[in-house]
């Protein structure tokens, strides 16, 4: 942006206004350092001005900011708020800032960082103490002059460095704007990936850096109720372990995006954050408002006021508190932490989902009795997302009372209900409703999804006539197979072929909708395809998105591609209250070995490694005096032997989703701390005769 005519580039799309820091100590220009009044219980490493706004009059920068000349600060294309960076054309003009570290750690700097297309360089840094200047150059042609999120990760500073950042312009670039900056400690866990395949290496290193760049700086005072028409918010508030899950220019997390976030969150070892904004939902559904969960909270914990007006008119989706049920039974699975199963307002939360909930939202069209029992499935009428809908698709019109997300989502929160009633030794209500989602189960594969005239009609949906849609649904035709109520064999292949086809010719504009087709896949055993869509997210990842920022710089797309590396291409499925853990390699053709360290599963962490399909070689790091996990290393296919730690051995043949579903062989492991154990088909160990083979649908090019 040229400072002297503020034309330098178009007005941009208002953006979230960055968070008022807890400043511990600033490097004033030309002054020696200066403490400012903390504004928190504990202390944070933070800039002060982040987003500019105590800019003076003209082009002035706060004294914060050392400003040479060709640099300031303008209003006219702000990332959010009124003010930002500009740096003109030219070598040598910067911005920059420095602070000295109230507390050590590993922290992520990042920068929303706007500039000139078709340019070359400016430059982002930062150093700490005596070690080296990390830096990045802004990529040679740059497709869009929107704000990109830039970061810095895992920067070691220790209390007392001086921390510098600072912006640099560059003669090959007309222009550079800079605006809200944020500091976070690092991803508690730094899963480390190597592989045959150089993309899935790249994919996973940008989307674990890019996810971790959405956590909220605990403690922090930050903006609260901001969005793209009220940039200034509401007030502030101090935030709790939070990430933001949803548009990045909404102080927000979403009850939907957050649900699909949670598993590639937990890899990154946010559990406190996982288990905090759990809460939160769980604490907002209250039987005022119907048992749903608030759609939208605040990094503060308070409602967001974008999408609730009163307790009758807030946006509610059938398929969140459902979502929500399921995430934390995965959060028990994963960690093994029994506040999952005895904490109060998580309790409370599923019993009243899958019961009240439930009561509280039906009656508008019947449904039908299996085995002698009566089907009761939660429904909503309308199009208007403040007053309830049926489905995630917002957009479905047709009056749509009962949709395949929320069928779909309901028969998963049965089966959280069940196993989290299981490890609370509730044997009755265990039993319940492991016979409610058996009975929905085959409701759904026998009634609900059948449509006239041909078996392998699958419906999606149901309007206020009773009347059924098979047209496509986005969320209603994929959540289906990806929550596992789609019983497998011909029809479910059948039908898989056709999604992925029409996925192709009909794929969601927003690319945050794309991020479940990897997980529909991966649940039905077609790791293949799965990949194919997981590349196809990836590759438009600097794609503009409809809501005027990168694709990229949706949390979603991120924290989604950490989960379907781990445990799509994977297949972990851990147990980990009792320390087991499953796995069933889905590595395509094009992806020889793979290989994750750092994988956590209840206290400890696996490194686990595939060579194709029938090959796996699974570390425990886990501490020395840690219990050791028991493993259930899976091949697809009926074989007559494995090896185990060389040694031949009779495999266990199984179809986890029964006679029509495919087969797998395992062999069953205990492996201690500081162990690695290698399992693998042999050459000469035959596929048993008659057997079925897991294997993958049909796969078109992404």
């Amino acid at each position: 942006m040229n400072s002297n005519a503020h034309t330098g580039s178009p007005k941009r799309p208002l953006r979230l206004r960055a968070f008022t820091p807890l400043v511990i100590s600033a490097c004033f220009a030309g002054a020696p350092f200066a403490t400012a009044t903390a504004a928190a219980a504990s202390p944070v490493l933070q800039f002060a001005d982040p987003g500019f706004e105590q800019a003076g009059p003209g082009y002035a920068c706060s004294s914060w900011w050392v400003v040479s000349s060709g640099a300031g600060c303008a209003s006219n294309n702000p990332h959010s708020g009124t003010h930002a960076v500009f740096l003109n054309q030219g070598d040598g003009y910067s911005l920059s800032q420095s602070v000295q570290a109230p507390v050590g750690g590993s922290f992520d700097f990042s920068a929303w960082i706007a500039a000139s297309t078709g340019g070359t360089g400016g430059t982002f840094s930062i150093r700490s103490g005596n070690g080296p200047e990390q830096k990045i150059t802004l990529p040679a042609s740059v497709a869009t002059s929107q704000y990109i999120k830039y970061t810095l990760p895992r920067i070691v500073v220790a209390a007392g460095d001086t921390v510098t950042i600072t912006f640099a312009s560059s003669s090959g670039r007309a222009w550079v704007n800079v605006d809200d900056i944020e500091v976070v400690p690092s991803a508690p866990n730094d899963p480390q990936i190597s592989s045959s395949n150089p993309t899935v290496v790249a994919m996973f290193n940008w989307a674990k850096v890019k996810a971790n760049s959405w956590v909220r700086e605990t403690g922090a005072t930050g903006v609260v109720n901001m969005d793209e028409n009220n940039r200034s918010g509401s007030g502030t508030g101090v935030y709790t372990p939070t990430y933001w899950a949803g548009y990045p220019f909404r102080s927000y997390y979403y009850s939907r995006d957050f649900a699909h976030q949670f598993l590639g969150a937990h890899m990154l070892g946010l559990d406190l954050q996982n288990k905090t904004m759990l809460e939160a939902f769980a604490a907002s559904a209250t039987q005022n408002r119907g048992y749903f969960p608030l759609w939208a909270i605040n990094f503060d914990g308070s409602t967001g006021t974008t999408d609730y007006k009163s307790d009758s008119n807030f946006v509610r989706e059938l398929p969140a508190p459902f979502d929500l049920t399921q995430r934390i039974h995965d959060g028990y699975r994963w960690t093994g932490d029994t506040d999952y199963v005895n904490d109060p307002a998580l309790t409370s939360f599923v019993a009243n989902t899958v019961s009240a909930f439930v009561a509280d939202h039906t009656g508008l069209i019947p449904d039908g009795r299996v085995n002698g029992r009566q089907i009761t499935l939660a429904q909503a009428s309308g199009n208007n997302i403040f007053q309830g809908v049926a489905s995630y698709n917002e957009s479905a019109g047709d009056d749509l009372v009962e949709a395949a997300d929320a069928v779909s989502t309901q028969y998963q929160a049965y089966l959280a209900m069940s196993a989290l009633s299981a490890a609370r030794r509730d044997v009755v209500s265990a039993r319940t409703y492991a016979q409610k989602a058996a009975d929905l189960f085959t409701y759904y594969n026998r009634t609900w999804s059948v449509g006239p005239g041909s078996y392998a009609n699958v419906i999606r949906s149901y309007n206020l006539q009773s009347v059924g849609s098979s047209a496509w649904g986005a969320e209603m035709s994929w959540f289906a197979p990806m929550k596992g109520i789609m019983e497998a064999g011909g029809r479910r292949d059948q039908y898989m072929s056709w999604l992925n086809a029409t996925a192709l010719t009909s794929t969601p504009p927003n690319l945050e909708a794309v991020t479940y087709l990897p997980d529909a896949f991966f649940t039905v055993h077609d790791g293949t395809t799965a990949w194919a869509w997981m590349q196809y997210v990836y590759n438009r990842i600097n794609d503009l998105h409809s809501g005027g920022f990168l694709n990229g710089d949706y949390p979603e797309t991120s924290f989604t591609l950490v989960s379907q590396v781990v445990q799509g291409l994977l297949g972990i499925q851990p147990d980990a209250a009792i320390h087991d853990v499953t796995t069933v390699s889905q590595l395509p053709s094009d992806i020889g070995w793979l290989q994750v360290a750092g994988i956590p599963i209840g206290g400890g962490t696996i490194t686990l490694r595939h060579d194709g399909r029938t090959q796996s070689t699974l570390t425990n790091s886990s501490p020395a005096n840690a219990a050791p996990y028991i493993w259930h290393a899976g091949v697809p296919g009926a074989y007559l032997c494995m090896t185990v730690r060389g040694q031949r051995r009779e495999g266990r043949i199984a179809q986890p989703e029964g006679p029509r579903g495919p087969t797998f062989t395992y062999a069953d492991v205990t492996v201690q701390p500081g162990q690695t154990v290698v399992v693998q088909v042999p050459s000469n160990c035959l596929v048993r005769a008659g057997s079925g083979q897991a294997s993958d649908t049909s796969a078109q090019s992404q």
